[in-house]
């Protein structure tokens, strides 16, 4: 009986074992699916496969019988997917029926590769650029072509005087450009698609066919690393977990443990050698750099200093002192007290003697024309404002250039934006005020004057505070003067810092420049302030915050309020205005975004009563109209 009883027992778990295996298998079955000729398998998944189907992170749609990958909201077709290798291939729309007789376009207009969580940006791609240009242009990177297809319905493609190239964008800037050339649009390809030498249009209409690549090596092989809270990192074909260790004391060692007791005398010897090696090969060099540095110095600067007298003499209206150079010198005391550097000159601290502090920026002589100098000083020695820094001197002798502003005691707001170790964070309500006092200097170079100042350069860096935390713009290096009727001006060069910098001073077809390009900047600026972090940041916690004006406009359009530690509920109110009057400031066409004075409004009145704008991040095919205004970049500065 007990036998038979055990018997009983063992008959029962093998059949559970084998009726476990079948429905594993089965469940196996139902998750690989396939569309067209594309095999769907783990990680992937279709939309309409059941839940327990693959990653939704990585989930795919069957249209038409042709398999569609969602990336920033944009549909890629997917070409191929190399499960061994991690890579999956795509290719935008508008590029899949490219013929031998033209160039076709791309669907959507993006500045880098398309993408999304969980990819990253390891696999080999290259942007491809499309060039229009007023002649043509004798260099083997641009390769002749026609362009098709729905974007070719400007009047500029249309010209019989224009010519239509593509090039390998590949370690290319946008100061690269042939002159009278413009960049109409950038696609993106895979480098594994070029089929030969990069200079044909057979090579580069192949790499399009090809389409771009995307890995999801890194998310699958460290997501068990991760999740430990290690530090993953690539190693050879695959990637290796590293996590902090400690030493005998307890304390948190700041490199790994392998280096802390093994390696660093042989990075510190090592490095020792190499520095040996290096110093007597540079030393051979010195004197010839030194005398080629004088050389090309003296010739640089000869029309340079010209050309500053020359505006001097024709400014006899300007209410700034000229100084000598010695009596800068003694303002300094012989530039003792350094309070930073710029791109165009370094700032010491100094005083007058009546007293007052000034701050002193004697510019750098690498300036090729003095052009920086002479825009300071005929646009901010104009002009007398609360919101703006007051110019006090000048101080031109020889190669010696300086200008004398009043003193802000309390630095830039860049480090109070980005909080650095030993400042003092500013309240909701100082950072409110701040906003609101940059927005009054806008207007006010705008409006405020016999001739419109585009300032051109708006950014943390140039905010100036002073004792009481006041806001005054600083830095017209790049600024322009126009006349107050000029609703759109000319550039012959992008002018700004990258991150501030509006569209159209890159692409000519989404508008001209006007004043909307500082309300753009503007806009960067403020809503930096109002979350207190950087618009673009890799390292968010969430991939969906990686660019932060991105994601704020998608919580406020789900009825979402942005969570904030530490705030009464009136804070809450000045961040979300804030917020919404970037968001207007940001749009992409310049027609969509307010005036100056619009925007003081905004923030001045009820959030309540404040509109959700459009979404700010649109492809060239949304954009209705004709192109305003043709922006031709040029080599010359």
């Amino acid at each position: 009986m007990m036998f038979a009883r055990r018997r009983l027992w063992i008959a029962t778990f093998l059949l559970l074992v084998i009726c476990t295996t079948i429905v594993k298998a089965q469940i196996t079955t139902r998750c690989t699916s396939s569309c067209s000729d594309i095999h769907i398998r783990f990680p992937f998944r279709l939309r309409a496969d059941p839940q327990n189907c693959g990653d939704s992170r990585f989930q795919l749609d069957c249209q038409n019988n042709r398999t569609v990958i969602s990336l920033e909201s944009r549909k890629y077709n997917v070409l191929e997917i190399n499960y061994d290798k991690f890579l999956i291939r795509a290719i935008d729309p508008g590029l899949v029926n490219q013929t031998s007789n033209c160039t076709s376009f791309p669907n959507y207009f993006t500045t880098n590769v398309p993408s999304t969580s969980p990819f990253d940006y390891f696999a080999p791609n290259i942007p491809i650029i499309y060039v229009n240009c007023l002649a043509t242009v004798d260099s083997s990177r641009y390769v002749k072509t026609t362009f098709c297809g729905s974007q070719n319905k400007t009047s500029f493609f249309n010209s019989s005087q224009s010519h239509s190239y593509v090039a390998i964008g590949e370690d290319m800037s946008i100061t690269d450009l042939a002159e009278n050339c413009s960049m109409e649009i950038v696609a993106w390809a895979s480098a594994r698609g070029l089929s030969g030498d990069n200079t044909t249009l057979s090579s580069i209409q192949d790499a399009l066919r090809y389409g771009f690549e995307l890995s999801w090596k890194r998310t699958f092989l460290c997501r068990e690393c991760e999740a430990s809270k290690g530090n993953c990192f690539a190693e050879g074909d695959g990637y290796s977990c590293n996590h902090r260790c400690y030493d005998d004391t307890g304390m948190d060692l700041p490199l790994p443990c392998s280096i802390h007791y093994y390696g660093v005398l042989t990075i510190l010897y090592g490095g020792i050698v190499l520095i040996s090696l290096l110093s007597f090969r540079f030393l051979c060099g010195f004197i010839f750099l030194i005398a080629l540095i004088v050389y090309k110095w003296r010739r640089r600067h000869i029309s340079m200093y010209q050309s500053i007298e020359d505006f001097l003499q024709t400014q006899s209206n300007l209410v700034p002192i000229k100084y000598s150079y010695s009596e800068i010198k003694k303002m300094t005391n012989k530039f003792r007290e350094k309070l930073g550097e710029g791109a165009y000159g370094t700032v010491f601290k100094g005083k007058l003697r009546s007293a007052p502090f000034v701050a002193v920026k004697m510019m750098h002589n690498s300036m090729t024309s003095g052009q920086e100098f002479i825009s300071e000083v005929s646009t901010i020695g104009r002009i007398h404002h609360v919101n703006v820094v007051q110019l006090i001197g000048f101080c031109v002798e020889g190669s010696k250039r300086a200008l004398v502003y009043e003193f802000m005691p309390n630095g830039s707001l860049d480090k109070y934006i980005f909080p650095q170790e030993g400042i003092v964070s500013l309240s909701y309500k100082q950072m409110f005020d701040i906003s609101l006092g940059v927005a009054c200097g806008i207007d006010y170079l705008h409006r405020g004057c016999d001739m419109q100042i585009l300032h051109f350069d708006i950014k943390p860096h140039n905010i100036l505070l002073d004792e009481n935390f006041n806001p005054k713009i600083s830095d017209f290096g790049l600024a322009k003067l126009y006349p107050t009727d000029d609703s759109i001006v000319s550039v012959t060069a992008a002018r700004g810092t990258v991150g501030y910098m509006a569209p159209e001073l890159f692409y000519k077809n989404i508008g001209g420049v006007s004043y909307k390009a500082d309300v753009y900047s503007y806009g960067m600026l403020l809503m930096e302030m109002a979350g207190r972090r950087k618009n673009m940041n890799p390292l968010a916690d969430h991939l969906s915050q990686i660019y932060f004006p991105r994601w704020v406009y998608d919580q406020f359009n789900e009825g979402n309020d942005i969570e904030m530690q530490n705030t009464n509920e009136e804070d809450r109110r000045m961040v979300k205005k804030m917020m919404i009057a970037a968001l207007w400031c940001i749009q992409m066409k310049p027609a969509d975004r307010p005036a100056m004075n619009k925007v003081v409004e905004m923030l001045e009145g009820d959030v309540e009563l404040l509109l959700m704008p459009p979404r700010p991040f649109i492809s060239p095919r949304e954009i209705a109209g004709d192109v305003i205004e043709t922006i031709t970049i040029s080599t010359e500065i």
